[in-house]
């Protein structure tokens, strides 16, 4: 990202940015991926499935990240190793960018209506991977994503965070918009989960000792 400054991306507050750098190849996939906690909502991003690209825009501008994001799948064969392993891999570099979540939020919820589709989120930084998602999806695409593979992008996304994620539209006509609803809170959820409490400085959010 050119001109990109970790001082200013961090609040201006001197810290770090938070940042990480993924790259997952398999036989079914090629994944590359920066992202910045602490960015300006901005991005790059082709995963060859225009639809979950734009998801992944609108991610990134809600939740004040930056992300840059190339994928190359085997779509010859069908869209499942591209969205799973894309979200595999945005759940690496949200744990990786975390480092070791002292001062952090840890959890955080979002409501966000979207015309006629109501869709709350809530996502918890613990550890422990856990994905609940229920929608009213009617359409087998949106645009031109397979509706069912929201589950498993979300379900890579919570193993490799090491996140308790619950994702639920409320109620809704739209396929479209529970869509976009989904992510909108979903990214504001977690940019709150992210971010840092002043009042926690370097403690950690937990009990436990461990995160």
């Amino acid at each position: 990202m050119d001109g990109f400054d970790p001082a200013l991306a961090a609040g201006g507050l001197g810290m770090r940015a938070r940042e990480a750098q993924v790259h997952r190849r398999t036989a079914e996939t090629d994944i590359r991926l920066r992202l910045s906690l602490d960015g300006r909502g901005r991005y790059q991003i082709s995963t060859g499935i225009r639809f979950l690209d734009h998801m992944l825009e609108l991610f990134t501008r809600h939740g004040a990240f930056d992300l840059e994001l190339e994928a190359r799948g085997d779509l010859d064969v069908d869209q499942h190793h591209t969205v799973e392993d894309v979200g595999i891999v945005l759940g690496e570099a949200v744990r990786q960018a975390l480092g070791d979540k002292r001062g952090i939020n840890r959890a955080g919820y979002f409501v966000m209506p979207m015309d006629e589709t109501l869709a709350v989120v809530a996502v918890d930084l613990s550890g422990r991977p856990h994905l609940v998602i229920e929608t009213r999806l009617k359409a087998r695409r949106v645009g031109d994503l397979e509706a069912e593979l929201l589950e498993d992008f979300f379900q890579g996304f919570a193993s490799h965070a090491g996140a308790n994620l619950h994702l639920r539209v409320l109620y809704g006509r739209s396929s479209h918009h529970q869509v976009e609803a989904i992510f909108k809170a979903f990214a504001r959820a977690l940019r709150y989960a992210c971010s840092r409490d002043a009042r926690l400085k370097r403690q950690l959010p937990s009990t436990k000792g461990l995160l």
